[in-house]
């Protein structure tokens, strides 16, 4: 018997090798070759003679029509039940489009799953589990106390035999948890594999998109965190989602990082609870810890994530090093710009903290990857040095140049209106974000460079 041709994918970015390197040549990643069974010639052209491999996702092939023939009725969509996944999601669920939900081990990806499927008791609905059996994934439902008369269950990884029920039951919404364990019988890799993965995601894809299904599909997360198996799944499905935060805490924050339907980077707050995950409301009162009385290092700013502005503590402690360099330790903001920012304070504003252990943390697990948390990120750092607390009642927000300048940032009066909401009464920001008229109860101090926002402590 001949021995099977092999061939290795990249995990990182799909490229196809004919050997195994230690680095990939396309991403430059190392160690990201698998080997995967090339399939045989006889079984592609069976399989290209099908055409079910190598369809257009819509069907729509071979056809050109002007732009103005288009019909552009608005897109349908389906309210959830959970308001902070309608939020993410841009509104609501799609017809036929395919969302990417990851997320670490028991983070509540399958959770939210069935939470939605138990919601949508006016529509036909498919829980498809590759993980779990039938009793286990009664027993979530029942232990979450959900309705479970329009859940309907099936147990399969082979992806063909998934899509037969499916045109079968004809669902409305389908939920695929998770892809890893999804195979194809026209590949001989093991399921999990880069091809695998590829191929079966390809071919739910085309089955949501050609039968008007909204198609969820659950998919693990690498030790770094971003989403397992090749980059181009992400391409693939229309709507990705991020579960972040503490397995072991009890709030979640939902991220789009990719929407077709929607804004990028839009935000969902949940609670973890015995009932399953309930959505916050108001998740800036999760993120600030509302001292008793004001500590020094601790400064309140006002992010913005998708079209919602958030409150969030930021919190630094500076203390003596005792090491031969001093540490700069950042959670939850960007590891890099406080080396830069402590430059520009040193040279701006004439404080030096060179032998200095600078650690900053934002409360509650949030992640802020904007650069308005640049000022204070610099104010929770010199209170904690000069040990002088910062008013309770004030927030700040704004990005500092390597000139010593505060640029201003998006979506200025909305920030501040959000924490004159919350009862804030001052405010440091950039002179560009004044607003036009006046925040009632709010003093506003505006700053053009870094040595008029020190001034004013």
């Amino acid at each position: 018997m001949a021995k099977p041709k092999t061939e290795y994918h990249c995990t990182s970015c799909g490229t196809v090798h004919i050997k195994w390197e230690g680095q990939c040549s396309e991403c430059k990643e190392w160690n990201t070759l698998e080997e995967n069974a090339v399939q045989s010639s006889s079984a592609a052209g069976t399989v290209a003679a099908k055409g079910s491999r190598f369809q257009s996702y819509s069907g729509d092939v071979g056809q050109i029509k002007s732009i103005k023939d288009i019909d552009l009725k608005a897109v349908p969509r389906t309210k959830t039940g959970l308001s902070e996944l309608d939020r993410t999601l841009g509104g609501g669920l799609v017809q036929g489009s395919v969302t990417l939900i990851g997320g670490d081990p028991g983070i509540g990806k399958s959770t939210i799953l069935i939470q939605v499927l138990a919601s949508l008791s006016d529509l036909r609905t498919l829980y498809v589990t590759g993980e779990e059996s039938l009793q286990q994934v009664s027993m979530r439902a029942t232990r979450l106390e959900l309705p479970t008369e329009p859940l309907r269950l099936l147990t399969e990884t082979c992806v063909e035999r998934i899509i037969e029920h499916a045109m079968h039951e004809k669902p409305d919404v389908m939920v695929i948890d998770s892809i890893q364990t999804i195979h194809t019988e026209e590949l001989n890799s093991a399921p999990g594999g880069v091809s695998q993965v590829r191929e079966a995601t390809a071919r739910l894809t085309r089955f949501a998109k050609q039968t008007n299904t909204s198609l969820f599909i659950a998919g693990h997360v690498t030790k770094e965190g971003t989403l397992a198996g090749p980059r181009v799944l992400e391409h693939m499905v229309d709507t990705v989602l991020y579960f972040e935060g503490d397995p072991g805490g009890r709030y979640r924050i939902l991220r789009a990082v990719k929407n077709r339907f929607g804004a990028v980077n839009e935000l969902g707050v949940f609670a973890m609870t015995e009932k399953g995950l309930i959505g916050v409301n108001n998740p800036s009162a999760i993120f600030l810890s509302r001292h008793e009385t004001p500590v020094a290092g601790s400064v309140i700013m006002v992010t913005r994530e998708g079209t919602r502005p958030l409150l969030v503590e930021v919190q630094a402690l500076v203390d003596d090093s005792h090491g031969q360099q001093a540490r700069r330790v950042v959670i939850g903001l960007e590891q890099n710009r406080i080396a830069m920012l402590l430059a520009v304070l040193h040279r701006h504003g004439g404080v030096s903290m060179f032998d200095q252990d600078v650690f900053i943390n934002v409360v509650g697990g949030m992640k802020i990857t904007e650069t308005g948390a640049d000022l204070a990120m610099i104010l929770a750092a010199l209170s904690s040095f000069k040990n002088k607390p910062h008013p309770s009642d004030l927030v700040v927000f704004g990005e500092i140049g390597l000139a010593g300048e505060i640029r201003p940032v998006p979506n200025g009066e909305e920030r501040l209106k959000e924490a004159a909401k919350h009862g804030y009464k001052r405010a440091i920001i950039p002179k560009g974000n004044m607003p036009q008229k006046p925040i009632p109860g709010m003093k506003i101090m505006t700053a053009q460079r870094l040595e008029d926002a020190l001034d004013y402590l």
